[in-house]
């Protein structure tokens, strides 16, 4: 059954080219029901949109033998409608089929070629590891726990040296279970490795040699790679793919192998793949094309915007259009009316819901013309309207309903978990007290839960490398030199930071910015030592200490690693820290929410450093040392240092004392004010959920 004469007669008139639409004041008032079963939802945005179709779509198949179909030109819009669908466990039948680059035989043939494209960095490496169909003969349980033990041991962090061959070298020491694993792989890419540095190479050569490597990597303990590749059924849409590229490549060569990679993306596009299996029998989606030959009790409109649904034209860059007549093509305009065509076809199914996003990616849309026109015909006509508010309104409340939860939402309140005593840690470093007071919790996490962050993979030098680099560099310079006045010099402690810099300075960032700024910092230290060498009688670096708290049951037990401590001649020690990132505040300091130096001073005055008798500190001091103008900055605490000393003491003991009761709970950031900046525990703490507005 079609839509009514009238509606179909509507449509038509709404339809006229601009020169005819005069003929719309001599029509009469519309008819009764003219738009029934016609029905029109604005959506805030595409994300709305592709829940109510899918609403829509499913609604539908409650009426026996009813047939449904989105009809969009916009194939993001179809894969989300797609996605929505799968909360009821509806695959749908879609004529687009499926882009062969999102199989997943097709991925794995890109993440192959990546592979040795990007000669074994350790995101390519990752990626086709944990694709489902790589096993390399190996049980694929066995390969996937060999594939996360390579990842969680050596390919977090820096990247390692280039090629298969510097992860061998890794690895070859400490683990020959990895080491024999990625031979194996290295064995199994020679033969692709090696086709793509031949000059001047059959383009069916290098296919070939893709898909020999994609079959070994394929081939598990038990089964044939071929068979693991291409016996789905988008499987045998790749193959069929592949079997007529090499038909066609056998006539191109490429001069360099190595742009195969390129190149094999490029001819990916616009490939697909199409699927039965599964598909409901009564729904489906529709391209404009495939519309025009097909006949449903239901037709969705989906996407109708200006550049969509009708598309946007772009000026061609070869013809004029002058040009494009003279040569008998067609106008570029004609596109623009087969989209009118096909809207007022669909808009003569028996049953029609239009839907458009208000916004695309946060963008405003502008209806579409053929919407627009419909829309001012049926006002001028009549008291009727286009747009049925509460039916609009009905379906913008059911889709939002799909996702809110059944109950009231509840404050969330911030993790306080209460371990056993017997369960708390009994040492801290002096940096994690300054963690312990500002943020418990990331002790429970780190230390009692023995949770540990996982370093980025392929992860570039970060602010905390560049300061360990810098400590490391004055620690062994001051080491090697203190006592040796004619080799305390510029030039070796360059050497030094050559060294230590030598594994980072292949970064751009680290040779823009890092090294001008160590070289003003080397230069202004080798200045500060020279004034002020005469007043030292010994240097230590990176030196021991500790200092035992009496606790309720147990000892506690502070250690810290000084970066410098000097004696000086005159009697006293004098405790450095380097900075290369932000000070603390004096108020911090006092407050015990930076306690480094004064727990150090502590540890000093109770002869807790290792190989250091004298116990009286006379200086506290922080060397800024930010490489710029000035490349460094002495700023002493000008507090007495054994005030401070006992202050952090006593403050660390009532501390110790609080967490010794099993009643004290780990909070999370018990003070907003002083809360740490960053956190590598903040997510676990679900920080921005109980801290936000909403959740108080």
């Amino acid at each position: 059954e079609c839509a009514s004469v009238s509606r179909r007669k509507l449509i038509f008139n709404a339809m006229l080219p601009a020169a005819k639409v005069g003929r719309w004041r001599s029509l009469g008032k519309l008819p009764k029901g003219v738009l029934d079963n016609v029905e029109i939802v604005n959506c805030p945005s595409l994300e709305e949109e592709a829940k109510i179709i899918a609403l829509k779509l499913r609604q539908s198949i409650e009426t026996p033998g009813k047939i449904a179909a989105l009809v969009t030109p916009d194939r993001f819009l179809a894969r989300r409608v797609s996605i929505e669908l799968d909360r009821w466990n509806i695959k749908i039948n879609d004529s687009a089929g499926i882009p062969i680059s999102q199989t997943l035989e097709g991925s794995f043939l890109r993440l192959a070629c990546q592979l040795i494209e990007s000669r074994f960095s350790p995101i390519s490496l990752l990626s086709l590891g944990k694709n489902p169909l790589t096993a390399c003969s190996m049980p694929q349980v066995k390969f996937r726990e060999l594939t996360r033990d390579l990842e969680i041991n050596f390919l977090r962090g820096p990247r390692p040296a280039p090629g298969i061959e510097g992860l061998i070298d890794l690895v070859k020491l400490t683990r020959p279970d990895l080491k024999e694993f990625l031979e194996t792989i290295k064995v199994i890419s020679q033969d692709f490795t090696n086709t793509r540095t031949v000059k001047n190479v059959s383009l069916a050569e290098l296919v070939r040699a893709h898909i020999r490597l994609a079959e070994a990597l394929a081939t598990s303990d038990t089964t044939s790679g071929a068979e693991r590749l291409w016996s789905s059924e988008t499987g045998e849409g790749v193959a069929n793919f592949i079997k007529q590229l090499i038909e066609v490549a056998d006539t191109l060569n490429l001069s360099d192998g190595r742009s195969y990679s390129s190149l094999f993306d490029t001819l990916l596009i616009g490939q697909v793949a199409r699927t039965s299996d599964g598909s409901h029998p009564r729904l489906y989606i529709w391209g404009l094309l495939e519309a025009r030959l097909q006949k449903a009790d239901l037709l969705i409109l989906g996407g109708l915007n200006e550049g969509t649904w009708p598309p946007d034209i772009k000026p061609d860059p070869w013809m004029s259009r002058p040009m494009r007549k003279e040569f008998g093509l067609p106008p570029l305009d004609q596109r623009i009316a087969l989209t009118a065509h096909d809207f007022q076809q669909a808009m003569c199914a028996p049953e029609v819901f239009i839907t458009r996003a208000n916004k695309v990616d946060g963008t405003p849309t502008i209806p579409s013309r053929w919407l627009v026109r419909l829309e001012k015909l049926v006002n001028g006509l009549g008291d009727s309207t286009i747009q049925n508010s509460s039916s609009e309104e009905s379906w913008l409340y059911w889709q939002q309903m799909l996702d809110d939860p059944d109950i009231d939402p509840c404050p969330m309140k911030p993790p306080a978990p209460t371990p056993p005593i017997s369960a708390r840690p009994r040492q801290l470093s002096v940096t994690q007290i300054e963690t312990w007071m500002r943020d418990p919790y990331a002790i429970y996490a780190k230390y009692i839960l023995k949770l540990e962050p996982l370093p980025s993979i392929d992860a570039p030098p970060d602010a905390a490398d560049y300061g360990s680099i810098i400590h490391k560099i004055l620690d062994l310079f001051v080491k090697k030199y203190s006592r040796d006045p004619v080799n305390y010099t510029l030039d070796n402690i360059l050497k030094i930071g050559q060294e230590e810099f030598s594994e980072v300075l292949k970064y751009p960032s680290v040779w823009a910015f890092w090294w001008p700024r160590f070289l003003r910092i080397a230069e202004w230290f080798i200045n500060n030592e020279k004034k002020n060498r005469g007043e030292i009688i010994t240097s230590h670096t990176e030196v021991i200490g500790k200092l035992i708290i009496k606790g309720k049951k147990e000892p506690f037990v502070i250690v810290a690693k000084a970066d410098r401590i000097d004696e000086k001649k005159g009697g006293g020690l004098m405790i450095i820290d380097y900075k290369t990132g932000a000070l603390p505040s004096r108020l911090e300091v006092l407050g015990g929410f930076a306690p480094q130096l004064p727990l150090e001073a502590a540890i000093a005055e109770s002869g807790g450093f290792d190989g250091i008798s004298e116990n009286y500190v006379q200086d506290l001091l922080y060397w800024r040392l930010k490489g710029g103008n000035p490349a460094g900055e002495i700023l002493a605490i000008k507090d007495n240092p054994k005030d401070l000393a006992i202050s952090a003491k006593e403050g660390l003991e009532a501390l110790v004392r609080l967490f010794d009761q099993k009643e004290t709970p780990y909070e999370s950031r018990p003070r907003p004010d002083t809360a740490p900046a960053y956190s590598d525990y903040e997510h676990l703490a679900r920080v921005k959920e109980w801290s936000s507005p909403e959740s108080k």
